[in-house]
């Protein structure tokens, strides 16, 4: 059992939600965000909830790398070693190209695959010393295909990630480290909140409950929720742009 459990980005959304439910499987968490009055309203909510694990909490940008790996250590050092590493946070703004928002696509891009290098290699340093650990970089059902519009830089980083992510893979067959990518589909969370006729959108909780169920058995790879993910993540890969830039 993965005992200890780091999350980044978990002040809101994905990231106190999946908190919420490996809370209520009594794992000890070390949280991590920029907004530390979340994570302490976060952290007594679950320790109220659940006097019995231990709750941890940073506060992180995960774009000063420096910090993210001073901070990885940290929690490895407080509770006696780091089990399951889940790289959550990310950035979800962006505009299409060439419409005067470089800024914007490029602080998405840095941050969903830059900053999220520095969590993979942080944690990397923590499992390689300890020959064994879970790393879980949370990318998107948009890896799979170019997205139009807002979402073209977002899903770009999201299937950089995604490769890096195999590579990593690649590099630990037949060792006691994994890694397992998740492609979440259209969860509700602060990133989405103002987008309101997605198809097949769930709400928080349920989804990451499906998030948790996934991480939990640990595979290579997991489109969440299964359903309609599996089959529609798969079709996605075939069928022609203007299908897939109606689901943008």
């Amino acid at each position: 059992m993965r005992r200890n459990i780091l999350i980044t980005g978990a002040s809101s959304g994905l990231g106190a939600g999946m908190a919420r439910v490996f809370a209520g499987m009594n794992r000890n968490l070390a949280l991590c965000a920029r907004r530390t009055d979340r994570l302490e309203t976060l952290r007594d909510e679950l320790l109220r909830d659940h006097p019995d694990i231990r709750v941890s909490i940073r506060p992180l940008d995960v774009d000063d790398h420096d910090a993210v790996f001073e901070t990885f250590r940290a929690f490895d050092s407080e509770l006696g070693g780091l089990d399951r590493v889940i790289v959550n946070a990310g950035m979800g703004k962006g505009q299409p190209l060439g419409t005067g928002y470089f800024y914007a696509n490029k602080r998405t891009a840095y941050t969903n695959f830059v900053s999220a290098l520095a969590q993979m290699e942080a944690a990397m340093e923590i499992f390689r010393a300890a020959g064994q650990g879970h790393l879980v970089p949370i990318s998107s059902i948009s890896a799979f295909r170019g997205f139009p519009r807002n979402l073209t830089t977002y899903a770009a980083s999201k299937a950089g990630l995604a490769a890096l992510a195999e590579g990593l893979r690649a590099d630990l067959v037949d060792t006691d480290i994994k890694v397992t990518t998740i492609y979440p589909g259209y969860i509700r969370s602060e990133i989405n909140e103002k987008v309101k006729k997605t198809p097949f959108m769930v709400d928080t909780v349920t989804g990451c409950r499906a998030l948790v169920r996934a991480i939990e058995k640990e595979p290579a790879e997991a489109s969440v929720p299964a359903w309609p993910w599996v089959p529609l993540g798969a079709a996605m890969r075939h069928m022609p742009l203007r299908f897939v830039s109606r689901m943008a």
